[in-house]
């Protein structure tokens, strides 16, 4: 008999969350385009790049940042994408220590399918906290990852922190 893991949480994101695409549009040009901001677990607006909670996260708090303009070619973007893009990888680390005090930090991004990409078509950077031990048994073992927060309460948390992190610039 198959183990279950019950995760009650996800179904009000499931059930609210604004994440109908139509054929081929891409969700990292479809979730800044409409919607609301906070079911959309769009964090921040900058002026060329965003930054997302990612709706399927390897760790609590695991932040994407994404340029707006639709391109898989990081030589395509520009000075002041890199720039911002740079900039927000940088702030996405002061938030996410301010509101869970990792250990250390995961930044990457993965190029191409054959890369790990799941969305290849559109570049973005992962950010995630770490900590000692959290890659456990549940993980090695039992082939799961154990997520102690649902994604609502997490946006909030790290909301709370950015505005916090803005407000002393």
């Amino acid at each position: 008999m198959p183990a279950q893991l019950w995760a009650p949480w996800r179904f009000d994101y499931i059930a609210t969350a604004d994440r109908t695409l139509a054929e081929g549009e891409c969700i990292f040009e479809a979730i800044p385009a409409h919607g609301d901001d906070r079911l959309n677990l769009l964090l921040h607006r900058g002026k060329t790049a965003f930054v997302l909670l990612n709706a399927y996260p390897y760790t609590t708090g695991h932040l994407m940042v994404a340029p707006y303009r639709h391109t898989a070619d990081l030589s395509s973007l520009t000075d002041d994408e890199l720039l911002e893009i740079n900039q927000l990888v940088v702030a996405t680390t002061r938030w996410i220590e301010a509101a869970y005090r990792p250990q250390g930090f995961n930044i990457g991004v993965n190029l191409g399918s054959a890369a790990g990409a799941g969305i290849p078509g559109h570049v973005h950077w992962h950010v995630l906290p770490r900590w000692g031990g959290d890659t456990n048994f549940m993980t090695t073992i039992g082939g799961l990852r154990v997520i102690p927060q649902g994604l609502l309460e997490a946006y909030d948390l790290l909301c709370a922190a950015k505005e916090r992190d803005l407000g002393r610039e």
